[in-house]
This record gives C-alpha cells, sequence and structure tokens, in this order.
C-alpha cells in the first residue's frame, strides 16, 4: 500500500532519508505550511517567509523529479493548521497506511509524530555527519564533553584540513589568530542577495498579512530561496569574505551588520546546502592558495565542530535540556530585547540589526545580547525562546545548546568550562559601539558608568559558591577579592541600581 512521505520546512534536501526510503512510483510527498509551526512561537516574518518560499520553490522541484506532492499552503482554507492535522487529512483522501518521516530537529514535534493516530516510521536524519550513536561513542566515559576534542575526531573522520595523520598547518585549532578587531578601513563584501521572484512576492505578502505584528522587518527580502541561489551564496562568500574571515570573525563594527561572515547557516539547517560541500568548498580555498590556514580552519570548525556538536548534545542530553535553569535566573527578559529604548550602544546594534535582517553573528549573540541576559539574572528560558524567535537560522536543536548551554550556563557546565561574561572592556575591544554609547566603558562605578562592568562583578559576587572552585575563574575572584571593601560596596550597589532599573521597567 502507498504511504505518505513527510518533508518539514528545515528539510529541503533531495536526498533526504526520508525520500530515499519511498517509492516514487506508488508514494505520496505531503509538505505543509501549517499556522502551529509558524507560531508556537512568534517567529521573525524573515525566517516564515524564506521557509515557506523554500519550500514552494523545493515542492516543484519534486514534482519536477517525478514525485507527486500534495502541497497546502497556509491560506487554504482545508489546512488542518498542524503537521499531525494535515498528514490525517491527506491520508484519508489517499488510503496512505502510513507515514515515513526524517527525524525532525525538535523533540516538540517528534513527540508530535510520534504519537500521532497514523503509523509513523521516523528515519534518522543522515544529512548531519554524526549519528546520535555516533556522538554517544564518543561521549561514552567522556567527564566533560568539549567541543574541542569532538571536532578533532570530526577532522579525522572527514579528512578535512589533514595531512595523513597531522593537521594541517601543523595544529588543529587557530583560534588565536582571529581575534583581531576590525581596523578603520575595513571594507566587507557582505553575502549576495537575492530579489523576490513571483513565488517569493506571493509568500511575502501572505507573510506581510498574517504575521506583520511579529518582531521583524520583512522588506527587503534578500534571502536565497533555491539550491541553486544557496550555492552560488556560497561561492560568493568563499571568493570575497572567507579569505578575511577568520582574522574579524569576532569584531564588530557600527553598520556593518555581517561583516565577512558567511550567512549560509540559515541554507545549510533548511537543507538547501550540506555541511560536507560547504567545508569542502573552503578546503579547496586554502588548497589553491586562495584564502589562509585560520580562515578556512575557523570556519571549517564552527561546521564539522560546532554544529555538530550542539546538535549531539541536544539529543544526548534529553527532551528536558531545553527547560534547564542551574543558575537559578528568573529576571523577565527586558523590553529592550524587543526594540525598546535603551542607553546601551552596543545592545541597541545587536536588537535592531537583528530586527532588521534576523540575522546577528555568534559573538554578537553571545558576548551582547547573551552577555548581557546572562549578568543581569535573565530566565534562560526566555532568553532562549527569543533566540528561536528572532533568527532566520534558528531550530531548537541548534538553539537550546547555544544559548541554555554556551551562552547562559543554564546546564550547569554540559557545554561550556565557565560561564562566557565579560565587563564592557571585551566589547570595547572588538567593536566600535562604546565609542557613541551614552555610558561610559572607562568607568566602572558611579553615574554613566557601563552596565556590563557592574553587573559583571555583581554576577561574580552573587554566585561566588558555585563559581569559586573553578580554576578559569580564580582570577577574577582573586581581582575582586583584592578590591577595597567600600569599592566593592558600591560596585555591588551600582550592579544592584541597574538590576533595579531592569525591575521597574526603565531604561537602562
Amino acid at each position: 500500500m502507498s504511504r505518505l512521505v513527510l518533508v518539514l520546512g528545515d528539510q529541503l534536501s533531495r536526498d533526504l532519508s526520508a525520500l530515499r526510503k519511498a517509492d516514487k512510483s506508488e508514494d505520496t510527498v505531503v509538505m505543509a505550511e501549517v499556522r502551529e509551526e509558524a507560531t508556537y512561537v512568534r517567529h521573525h516574518p524573515k525566517k516564515i517567509a524564506l521557509i515557506f518560499a523554500a519550500m514552494r520553490k523545493f515542492a516543484t522541484t519534486l514534482e519536477n523529479d517525478g514525485w507527486r506532492v500534495l502541497y497546502t499552503r497556509l491560506d487554504d482554507p482545508d489546512n488542518a493548521g498542524s503537521i499531525v492535522g494535515e498528514l490525517l487529512r491527506r491520508a484519508e483522501q489517499t488510503d496512505a497506511a502510513g507515514v515515513i518521516s526524517t527525524e525532525p530537529g525538535e523533540w516538540r514535534l517528534i513527540n508530535k509524530l510520534n504519537h500521532a493516530p497514523i503509523k509513523t516510521h521516523i528515519l534518522n536524519d543522515d544529512r548531519f555527519l554524526a549519528s546520535h550513536q555516533d556522538f554517544e561513542d564518543w561521549a561514552e566515559g567522556r567527564k566533560a564533553l568539549r567541543m574541542e576534542y569532538f571536532y578533532r575526531e570530526m577532522r579525522k573522520r572527514t579528512g578535512l584540513l589533514m595531512e595523513g595523520e597531522e593537521p594541517a598547518g601543523g595544529q588543529w585549532n587557530f583560534d588565536h589568530d582571529n581575534r583581531k578587531p576590525a581596523p578603520g578601513d575595513i571594507d566587507p563584501k557582505g553575502p549576495l542577495t537575492f530579489e523576490p521572484d513571483n513565488v517569493t512576492a506571493d509568500v511575502l505578502a501572505l507573510v506581510e498579512e498574517e504575521f506583520g505584528d511579529h518582531f521583524g522587518t520583512l522588506r527587503p527580502f534578500t534571502f536565497a530561496t533555491t539550491r541553486d541561489e544557496a550555492l552560488k551564496a556560497l561561492g560568493h562568500f568563499v571568493e570575497h569574505s572567507l579569505p578575511t574571515f577568520g582574522d574579524y570573525q569576532d569584531a564588530m563594527v557600527s553598520g556593518e551588520p555581517f561583516m565577512f561572515h558567511a550567512i549560509l547557516s540559515a541554507y545549510i539547517n533548511l537543507g538547501l546546502l550540506g555541511p560536507l560541500e560547504v567545508c569542502k568548498a573552503a578546503e579547496r580555498a586554502y588548497d589553491e592558495g586562495n584564502a589562509p590556514i585560520n580562515a578556512v580552519e575557523g570556519f571549517i570548525r564552527q561546521i564539522i565542530g560546532w554544529r555538530e556538536y550542539v546538535r549531539g548534545i541536544y539529543f544526548l542530553e534529553g527532551p528536558d535540556y531545553a527547560s534547564r535553569n542551574r543558575l537559578d535566573q528568573t529576571r523577565d527578559l527586558p523590553d529592550m530585547y524587543w526594540g525598546g529604548d535603551t542607553k546601551m550602544a552596543c545592545m541597541k546594534a545587536a536588537v535592531s540589526q537583528t530586527q532588521e535582517h534576523a540575522y546577528a553573528h555568534h559573538i554578537q549573540r553571545l558576548m551582547v545580547t547573551g552577555n548581557f541576559a546572562l549578568l543581569a539574572g535573565i530566565n534562560p528560558q526566555q532568553v532562549a525562546e527569543w533566540y528561536l524567535e528572532v533568527y532566520a537560522d534558528a531550530y531548537e536543536w541548534v538553539e537550546a545548546p547555544n544559548v541554555v548551554g554556551m551562552s547562559q550556563f543554564a546546564d550547569g557546565g554540559v557545554i561550556a568550562s565557565k560561564p562566557y561574561v565579560s565587563s564592557g572592556s571585551y566589547i570595547n575591544r572588538m567593536s566600535d559601539y562604546c565609542k557613541g554609547c551614552d555610558y561610559s566603558v572607562s568607568k566602572k562605578t558611579g553615574e554613566g558608568a557601563c552596565p556590563f562592568n557592574t553587573l559583571y562583578w555583581h554576577f561574580l559576587d552573587r554566585h561566588r559558591e558555585r563559581f569559586s572552585d573553578n580554576p578559569r575563574m580564580g582570577q577574577m575572584y582573586s581581582t575582586w577579592d583584592r578590591m577595597d571593601e567600600d569599592r566593592r560596596k558600591t560596585v555591588l550597589a551600582d550592579g544592584q541600581a541597574v538590576l533595579d532599573r531592569l525591575d521597574a521597567g526603565k531604561i537602562v
């Protein structure tokens, strides 16, 4: 008997395991734009438009490949409103005996499929380079699951940047070369952009009507929405941005939201690009002398190292991972994260570009918006939900470990060996934000002192019992202990004043 083949909006790959398992002559592909998936968090309009437009075009690709595709648009009056509802509706239409699905990337949807009132066979998502079993085998017996050691295993397995048994360039990691602040004459090319065609224009009109009240600017919309376009975006990055990506990957510059970053994660996470082909394109640039080792290694590490690692952590730790709050942080997310007024230039820059582009690079996410949330004691689930809502590349499998684990230390140290907190000096070193800020980054206390400075010490003091024995934080506590007692009291009072303003809904 025939079956339904479910293809989700982030599974737009022709070699998807569910498609390989299916019989093109008998089975029917089901794809659906459903309100439940668009609103379980209030996704950025650009993210919704990207997914819907890419889905519609991928459905056409499958039809051209000879598949029968039953595609439901959001405004279809018969739309059941949920993935399971659409499967049941299509099963009744086709007399299908069951469903084949590639594993979704969120426990939420896996649970829905596992409990659907129709027989559903969930297959491994082998678009990732490390299976769940691979990661479990690597993690077995380890006291600490550090990404660096997983990454080295992935390098050996894939052969990327390997010279026999040794890493190219004589070392595994060139991160120390990738922390330069941007020079004054920087001129990033930015990502390749695309004009919306008729299909995308129809989606934009739909998203504008249905989700126009969500946080984020929909137009202009310049994302790639097909594999061919995504491949062009990859080629553009490798030629124009990869050579200097490494040097300035941590740098932040006002008015330059993209710098030399690839802006390919949304396409990889949708399935339009494969992680290995992206890494091989970068490796070719190194082999041909068109990009230096520090840039190529840093880029490849983000994909076969970090991307594969956080996915492994998400599934290894289980469905409760995203709800962890080991630091017991409970403050509500401030209005500044939704575009509300703030006097902090760095926060304003990171949030405004997020609102406009559905994008911010990793240091803006980790050391600006994430750093502030951690220092201010914001509830990590509210922080994680914000990241899931506002970024075009965000899905829970990648966002929960990055936010709950790496950014907010809410997993208690599964991912990070220490919390990623800093005073304003780091942001000043890596950006030009502080030059135009109402606060003074050089002021540690008193009127006009940078909130990062006072909150930094307030965070360390209130969590001293947990972190004072951490070998990577001993120097911080030694510095704190050497301060004059009156100065410590002043710093803590100033930090508490910032928190009191947040609690009162006042501008910080």
